[in-house]
Formats: C-alpha cells, structure tokens, sequence
C-alpha cells in the first residue's frame, strides 16, 4: 500500500464498523424527524475514519514534496511526514459544509408541507412576496465559522510551508475572525458586561464596553490559536491539549441544552455541531502523533484548533468560560512573556532537550552572550527561589544560562528529566485538573462575585432583563 504506514486487518474491520454505524445513523436521521445532533455525531465517526485512513495514505508523499522533519526527541532522530493537520482540517471542513443542510432540517421539511410547497411556514415582507420564514441568522453564523476556520487553515499551511515570522503571524487570526465578528455583531451585538458585586454600587450592574468588546473578542481570536501553537513541541501535545479542551466545552454544552427550555440551547448546540467532528479529527491525529510519534501535527492544526474554540466562544456566547479552559495556556503564555518579548533571549526553538545516553527529556536552555542588566538578573534570581527556572552561573553569580520559558520546561524543571510520554501524560492530566477547575469557578466559585449563574434558568432570565 502506498503511505508509511500500515493500517492493519484489525484496524480495517474497526474502521468499516465504525462507517457502517455511522451511516445508520445518518440514515435514522432522514427516516426520523432530522435530529441534527445524531446526524453531527454520525459525521464525526466518519471523520474519524477518514483522517485516520488518508493519514496513512498520505505520509509518503508529504515527505516527497519535502513536508517533512526530523523527531530530535529520538535517539535514531527518525524522519516523519509533518504538517499533518492540514490532513485534519480539509476533512473537517468538508464535513461541516456536508452538514450543512442537517441543523435546518425542520425548515427544509418539518416546517412544510413538503414536495417544495411552503405554504405552512410563510410571513409577508414590505415589498409583499410571501418568502420560507428561515433563520437567516444562524445560518449565516455557520458560514461566518466556517470562513473563519478556512482562512485559519489557510494560514497554518502557509506558515509550515513558509516558516512565516512570529511578527507578521501574530495578528492575522484577527483578519480570519472578522467573519464571525460581522456575523456577532448583526445577529446579537450584546456588548454589555455584568459587574461583579462589590462594584455595583459605583459602575452599575452592568458596563456596556462597545467597540471594546470586539477588540476583546479579536483578542480571543488571537490568543487562542497562537497559545496552542507555543505550547507544543513534544509528541502528542499539541491534540492532547486540544481534544481535553474540547472535551471540557462539550461537558458544558451538555449542561446548558440538560436544562429544558433554556433561551442558550440553541447557542450550545452550535459549539456541539462544530466540536463534535472537530472531536474526531483530532482523535485519529492524536493516534498517530502520540508517542511514538509516526507524523508531526504541524502549525496548522494549531491554528485550526485554536481558531475551532475562538469560533464556538464567540458565537456561542460563552468567550469568558473559554477562557477558563485555557489557564495552562495563559500561564504558559504569562511565564514565556520575558522570551516572547525580547527581555531575555528567546531561541528560535524552545523545545525540551533530549539527552540520548539517558534517553530522557530536559530542559533547554537560553543564553546571555553578554551578562544581563541588573533588573534582569534579580527577575530570574526570583523566580528561580520560587522553583520557576533553573539557573547556571559563573563563579560571580552573574547568569550564564536559565531553563527555556514554557511551561513544558517548568515541568521538567519541577519534576526532574523524564521519558517524553511521561511528560506529555502530566501535562494533559494537568490540562484535565485545570478544565475542572475551570468549570468549577465558572458555575460555583464565580457567584461569590458575580450575581448570576446564567446555567440557572432564572438567573438567566433575570439577565435578559437587565440587559434589555
């Protein structure tokens, strides 16, 4: 077969299983009353099997057009195929285009009296036609997302061909979120933040940031993208981390739609339509990048998952809940600041380093090619008395060299040299506490601040109120 790697009879009965059922489903779905999220899951067991299958087919002839890398965390420094999640991301937006038509099902056919005659759902308009009362609106947000991913592709598959700079990427998230930006601000345009308590008595219960709000949410756009793609370097991460956020927005999907007439249930089954084939994307990459690594992730899925969760908290309403997924990426992005930002000297790299005779992981080090200025020293002198760097000095105490900034090198720092999966095992069950955590502050500790769990239908409705 062509490809490097072999997918096996085991493999090939699961796979056609998995398609069979997945095609039962989608066939229950014509044969019922169109329920989009049976048809949503259907897809994402397809997906699955097809990223699985054209990961295999297609290792060789990345490597022929030159898509390629060396694994340097191995002793025989192996060459894989990379740039493999532009595999993911093609088949997840023709899936989610196929999809397209199920999340309106009822308008198509519910809503009608079928055989294309619409006379059961019908409203007048100023010039007097008589058009299919349709939602428009969400319609449009679909779209919105799905030319936002695109874009966000586009640029991941520029960035591993053309190894683009850190100073002219950094911002282009922004221009692939001005789809769904447009798309917010004429299908809900709510700019208004509630207050937490103890401020109410002097701004009011809730602030109406305007433009500010937008700029916030290219913020978003930007930041999470960019904070998976600077948190990465060792096999598996970079899916790990995605598919337990993932995992961690479906659970509060899941929350939300369990409360029966909530006004958000439309919001959250959005973020599950696009979740759950994203879900099963990233689950057969992830199989094949775990370790032992046999493809290289690439930029691109970085960017394209970063972008799925930007896309699902924008339009889905819940931007601030995102946020508290992602507390290992804040933090990762806080600590590399010093790196990221020139004060210290930042590698082009930063990638732990493999020791071949221990076969196990350190961390890599940055270094001073002239002695660092006073107020630089003291900073890493204080974090390393709080166990936050490593420091190699001269026999005048003045820095020679410091542990690389991320939180990958925290760890190895923290917890000793290690075997690279025990590392990637740590850091996602890591990533897995701070998700609880995460939903935890969100719906228990926040109302110590906030007056509302909007979970809660009558909080939420109370909200509403304020903010009409």
């Amino acid at each position: 077969m062509v490809g490097n790697i072999q997918i096996t009879t085991g493999w090939y009965f699961f796979l056609f299983s998995l398609v069979g059922a997945c095609c039962g489903l989608l066939y229950s779905v014509f044969k019922g009353e169109g329920e989009p999220l049976i048809a949503s899951l259907g897809f994402s067991g397809i997906a699955f099997a097809a990223t699985y299958c054209l990961i295999c087919w297609l290792g060789d002839e990345f490597k022929r057009v030159g898509l390629k890398g060396r694994d340097v965390s191995k002793a025989d420094r192996r060459e894989l195929p990379e740039t493999m999640g532009a595999v993911c991301a093609v088949v997840y937006l023709m899936v989610m285009i196929i999809f397209i038509p199920f999340p309106f099902y009822e308008y198509f056919v519910a809503s009608t009296s079928g055989g294309g005659n619409r006379d059961v759902t019908v409203e007048m308009v100023e010039t007097g036609r008589k058009l299919h009362r349709f939602p428009h609106n969400k319609l449009g947000e679909y779209l919105s997302a799905i030319l936002s991913l695109q874009s966000m592709a586009i640029l991941g598959i520029a960035d591993d061909l053309f190894d683009i700079r850190w100073r002219h990427k950094l911002f282009l998230p922004a221009i692939s979120a001005i789809p769904m930006l447009v798309m917010y601000y004429i299908d809900f345009g709510v700019t208004n933040i509630v207050v937490p308590l103890r401020l109410q008595p002097y701004l009011g219960q809730l602030v109406n940031l305007s433009w500010g709000y937008y700029v916030y949410m290219a913020a978003i756009a930007i930041f999470c993208p960019n904070s998976i793609n600077i948190y990465a370097g060792i096999n598996g991460l970079e899916v790990a981390q995605s598919i337990a956020i993932a995992v961690f927005i479906m659970i509060n999907d899941l929350m939300y739609i369990s409360v029966v007439g909530h006004p958000a249930t439309d919001s959250h089954l959005f973020s599950l339509y696009f979740l759950l084939p994203f879900l099963g994307v990233s689950m057969a990459l992830w199989i094949h990048n775990k370790y032992p690594s046999k493809v290289f992730v690439g930029d691109t899925y970085c960017y394209f998952a970063g972008m799925t969760f930007a896309v699902v908290g924008i339009l889905g309403h819940f931007s601030k809940t995102l946020l508290l997924l992602f507390i290992p990426q804040i933090f990762n992005f806080i600590y590399s600041a010093p790196q990221l930002f020139k004060l210290i000297p930042c590698p082009r790299h930063r990638l732990p380093r493999f020791n071949a005779r221990t076969g196990l992981m350190e961390p890599s080090r940055g270094q001073f090619m002239r002695p660092p200025k006073w107020y630089i020293s003291l900073m890493l002198k204080t974090l390393e008395k709080l166990g936050l760097i490593k420091l190699w000095t001269d026999d005048n105490g003045t820095v020679l060299e410091f542990s690389n900034m991320t939180l990958i090198n925290l760890w190895l720092v923290r917890m000793g040299p290690m075997r690279e999966d025990k590392v990637t095992r740590g850091l996602v069950w890591l990533q897995v506490a701070c998700g609880a955590l995460g939903l935890f502050i969100r719906h228990k500790a926040a109302l110590l601040v906030f007056p509302y769990d909007n979970l809660k239908l009558a909080d939420f409705e109370k909200l509403m109120a304020a903010v009409v």
